[in-house]
C-alpha cells in the first residue's frame, strides 16, 4: 500500500470530514447540481464568435454550390471547414 503525504488543504478536508462538518445530500440534490454545472460546462465550451472575411466571389459560389450538394447551409461547411483544419483533421495539399 503505497502512502500519500497530504498537503495542509487536504488534511483540512479529512479533519472537517471525520469531525462530521459534512452532510450527505439527497440524489435529488446532486442530480439539481449535476445540471448546474452541466449547464455552466456548456456555456463555457459552446461559445461561438462571429468574424468577417473578405474571399473571391467565384470561391464563395464553389462553396455555395458544394454545402447545396451536401445539404449544408455554406457557413455551417465554412465552419466545419475551419474546425477540421485547426484540429489538424484535414490534410493540407502539398503542391509538386
Amino acid at each position: 500500500m503505497k502512502y500519500y503525504e497530504l498537503d495542509d488543504y487536504e488534511k483540512e478536508i479529512l479533519r472537517d470530514y471525520e469531525s462530521g462538518k459534512f452532510k450527505p445530500v439527497s440524489k435529488r440534490e446532486l442530480e439539481k447540481e449535476k445540471i448546474r454545472l452541466k449547464a455552466i460546462v456548456k456555456a463555457n465550451t459552446d461559445k461561438t464568435k462571429n468574424i468577417n472575411i473578405r474571399i473571391s466571389e467565384g470561391d464563395l459560389w464553389k462553396i455555395k454550390s458544394k454545402a447545396i450538394s451536401k445539404g449544408l447551409p455554406y457557413q455551417t461547411l465554412i465552419a466545419s471547414l475551419i474546425h477540421q483544419y485547426s484540429t489538424d483533421q484535414l490534410k493540407e495539399q502539398t503542391k509538386v
